[in-house]
């Protein structure tokens, strides 16, 4: 485990914060390095993170032979839903030649880039820039302490990180093998997501490199299978955007893909079409009011008008319009699509596609719509 004393005194304490792979990598480097040059492990080890926080880890396993020592740290993600919370990262250093510097290596169960359109060159280790320089920086603080020399090779492995990369985006940003090691600031905000909209950026970055004319975000895996059924979009064409749309949407504007099609449920794109650019369940609700006056205005009677008002769900709301025929689905697509354009800026189009539970189109906004 690992002390968390250090975080920023403004964070939220009710829920315990971690620690992102790239500061568990660094941490088993540091101790690695040290035992290198002095033969001897720090346990735990201190390193600084990138805003100067100074927290300390304790060594899972650490072993010294054949010229190259080994440490290991089980990260610890607070109270994150984090799919990496427990997996061992190991990392082992060796001296190298003399000039090279620190040299990044994949091990086992971290992939490698494969794709262009990452902070990476093709054929680089998974080991995104800010994690290297934290242990660039880390190990020159030690070789500073220790009088070592500064030209190492740095492998990081990671237990099971083939079977957990597939819990990840990795192969949609044509990262093979693994996972990749993260981290901007070391530390893991419970539920900020900010690793899911950083996937979305990256998986923005790889279709664009590709020069795809058109890519498909989707709220689930229901739309999601739909609508590449639809187009027969290839995988990196496709974005699991969850409920960020706001996100995706402004990272498009200054980033622009020609078309983009937005999928997602009934219940979602209502969410979006009254102009909720969050539609976690925690930040933004459906109105059903909203979806009576949609209603409304397709021509559904006052009986029919008041009734879905009054339906406690978005499903049943749906239900009830389609039952009297009304087609709400389009309204609520065509709502949607009004409200992406104006965070679009002209900078690309949008078509909104609606699905039901069972993945049928109830609703449709199509691109070049008026």
């Amino acid at each position: 485990m690992s002390k968390t004393s250090e975080i920023p005194p403004e964070a939220d304490r009710r829920l315990k914060y971690g620690w992102t792979t790239g500061a568990c990598a660094t941490a088993a480097a540091r101790a690695a390095y040290c035992a290198l040059v002095t033969g001897r492990f720090p346990d735990p080890v201190e390193i600084v993170l990138p805003k100067g926080e100074r927290p300390q880890f304790a060594l899972a396993a650490s072993a010294l032979e054949d010229g190259q020592a080994r440490a290991a740290i089980v990260k610890d993600a607070g109270d994150d839903p984090d799919v990496t919370h427990g997996a061992l990262i190991e990392v082992s250093v060796r001296f190298s030649a003399p000039g090279s510097g620190v040299i990044f290596r994949a091990g086992d169960g971290v992939g490698r880039v494969t794709l262009p359109g990452l902070p990476l060159d093709v054929g680089e280790p998974a080991i995104n820039p800010a994690p290297r320089r934290m242990i660039t920086d880390n190990i020159a603080e030690a070789r500073r302490a220790h009088s070592g020399g500064e030209d190492v090779e740095v492998t990081i492995s990671v237990e099971n990180g083939v079977a957990l990369a597939k819990k990840t985006w990795n192969e949609r940003l044509g990262i093979i093998g693994g996972l990749s090691i993260l981290g901007t600031t070391g530390i893991v905000v419970p539920y900020s997501c900010s690793a899911w909209i950083h996937s979305i950026h990256r998986g923005i970055d790889v279709a664009r490199a590709a020069h795809l004319s058109h890519v498909a975000a989707s709220t689930g895996s229901t739309s999601e299978k739909a609508v590449a059924a639809l187009y027969g979009l290839p995988l990196i064409a496709l974005l699991d955007m969850g409920d960020f749309v706001g996100g995706t949407l402004k990272y498009l504007r200054n980033h622009p893909i020609p078309r983009l099609t937005i999928a997602g449920g009934f219940g979602k794109l209502s969410k979006l079409a009254a102009g909720h650019m969050d539609l976690h369940s925690k930040r933004s609700q459906v109105d059903t009011g909203f979806l009576a006056r949609l209603a409304e205005q397709t021509g559904a009677s006052p009986a029919t008008v008041k009734a879905i008002a009054a339906e406690p769900s978005a499903g049943v709301a749906l239900l009830r319009a389609r039952k009297d025929k009304i087609a709400i689905g389009d309204a609520v697509a065509v709502e949607a699509r009004t409200e992406c354009l104006k965070l679009a800026e002209g900078a690309f189009d949008v078509e909104i596609l609606v699905y039901d539970r069972l993945g049928a189109r109830v609703g449709r906004a199509a691109f070049g719509a008026p």
